[in-house]
């Protein structure tokens, strides 16, 4: 006799809960493999394949939930574990002072698959390996490089999601990322310059795509001339920012900011709560007319477009701020109705079978204008052009900011001139937004993406992409970063 099949161990479960009395219940059974190779300094540094399952079973009884999981895929442990999260929810329901409310969903019954052309896990290790060591060998031929490293990475999600109501959805999903970077010392100081492959939701044909050799050689050069580069001089600057770094400045200031649970004060613990409570939905100047910024959980190869979140509601793509103007919420069936939403946005979401979802950031993208790079950057007399992700910092209200970089370019008079380092700028999230001047057009949009968005309390790790074209800020204030070291 062969081992159960999910639906079976699913039907089980819900059998389990619906005879107990609850309202709702679900189960998500999901097997997980991960394969990560990384090469420091032209060798092989490690090769980690992870592989992991389990189920988890999430009950919601007279307004109270709970939760139980289990690495045991068994028809003996099934039972268990959601008479468990039946338990849990019975327990909580005799103590909770305010009751759960689920927005209305169709039921759905579906199958979701990332489309790729070529599987990673049927890609030999030499292969790989070979790639990396090759990449290396280019960032050492460069003259006072004293570090590489050079990384590959993807990730296999098989996962069912099962209800109550009567949905039924089936996931395979895959993803995949690559990275370089190169460390130089010049005169006892040390620089690292780094390129990044956005995590995206395709197959190994993404790392086929990339001229690694020549990314290689660029980093190298950078990563020298950012070790030789002068410091910063502290004052106000016009930047024009790079979609990679804008990734991590929409991520913090933007995506946080607009989880509808932060805004009710139930997300405190973990990095606060936000400034854009309820009231401001609708009215708030959030930034400039030129600053459009849509959480679109839709769009192909992105890491939140997964068809269906873990509520089962469909995923979808709506406005966070329209011509400055905020109007959006990440939600979730249990958030949604306290602002009067008949519907979740579908932004509700587990790091595994072992955690119970949460709302997490949607992809929220920076809505491209009719500019050019060039005339972007010809429109500023003294300025920086940022590139890449750096140090940041953002209160628990995701109000105050500083932000750095990876690589930084002085502006003079309309023209990129030299590197310059140590670059911080500062601010105030509706008032940097209010900056936005011009964002470049839809040539110019890059994706990014983020799988390590820490949540919730145990912490969670959070999926999703940003993207962006370059954008310019007038007058933001820079200070020099690591004085006196």
């Amino acid at each position: 006799m062969g081992a159960p099949s999910w639906e079976e161990l699913a039907d089980l479960a819900l059998t389990r809960v619906r005879r107990a009395g609850a309202e709702y219940g679900d189960i998500r059974l999901q097997r997980r493999v991960i394969e990560h190779m990384r090469g420091e300094d032209r060798r092989i540094a490690s090769v980690d394949n992870d592989e992991d399952s389990g189920f988890g079973v999430r009950v919601l009884y007279r307004g109270a939930w709970g939760f139980a999981a289990s690495s045991v895929l068994s028809l003996e442990d099934v039972p268990r574990v959601a008479d468990l999260a039946v338990e849990l929810a019975k327990q909580a329901a005799s103590v909770a002072t305010e009751k759960v409310r689920l927005a209305e969903e169709p039921v759905h019954r579906d199958r979701v698959a990332t489309s790729f052309q070529i599987d990673p896990q049927v890609v030999p290790l030499e292969r790989k390996a070979s790639l990396l060591q090759e990449t290396m060998e280019v960032v050492h031929q460069r003259a006072n490089i004293v570090r590489s490293t050079a990384e590959l990475w993807w990730c296999r999600d098989r996962k069912r999601f099962q209800s109550t109501e009567g949905t039924v959805l089936d996931f395979d999903l895959l993803a995949v990322n690559g990275s370089i970077s190169a460390t130089a010392v010049f005169e006892g100081r040390c620089a690292t310059r780094s390129f990044h492959l956005p995590y995206l939701r395709q197959g190994y044909e993404l790392i086929e795509e990339t001229c690694w050799p020549e990314e290689a050689a660029r980093v190298a050069r950078e990563a020298v001339e950012k070790a030789r580069a002068p410091a910063v001089e502290d004052g106000i600057y016009d930047l024009v920012l790079d979609p990679e770094h804008l990734s991590l400045t929409i991520h913090e200031s933007c995506g946080h900011s607009t989880e509808l649970d932060r805004a009710l004060g139930y997300e405190a613990n973990y990095a606060g709560t936000t400034f854009l409570t309820p009231d401001k939905l609708g009215t708030f100047q959030f930034g400039s007319p030129h600053v459009t910024l849509v959480a679109d959980n839709t769009e192909p190869g992105t890491l939140a477009a997964t068809g269906y979140d873990d509520d089962g509601v469909q995923c979808q793509r709506w406005d966070i701020v329209r011509e400055g103007i905020f109007v959006g919420y990440s939600t979730s069936r249990e958030v949604a109705p306290k602002i009067g939403d008949s519907r979740s946005r579908g932004s509700n979401r587990a790091d595994g079978w072992g955690s119970i979802p949460i709302v997490r950031i949607a992809n929220i993208g920076l809505v491209p204008g009719t500019a050019s790079l060039d005339q972007l950057i010809a429109d500023v007399k003294r300025g920086i052009y940022i590139e890449g992700q750096g140090s940041y910092s953002i209160d628990q209200y995701r109000y105050n900011f500083q932000f750095g970089g990876d690589a930084f370019w002085l502006i003079e008079n309309g023209r990129r001139s030299h590197m310059v380092r140590d670059v911080i700028y500062h601010g105030i999230t509706p008032e940097f937004w209010g900056k936005c001047d011009g964002v470049a057009d839809w040539s110019h949009r890059h994706r990014y993406g983020f799988i390590t968005c820490g949540k919730g309390q145990p912490v969670q790790s959070g999926w999703m992409t940003h993207a962006a074209s370059p954008a310019l800020f007038r007058r933001v204030h820079v200070i020099r970063g690591g004085k006196g070291l």
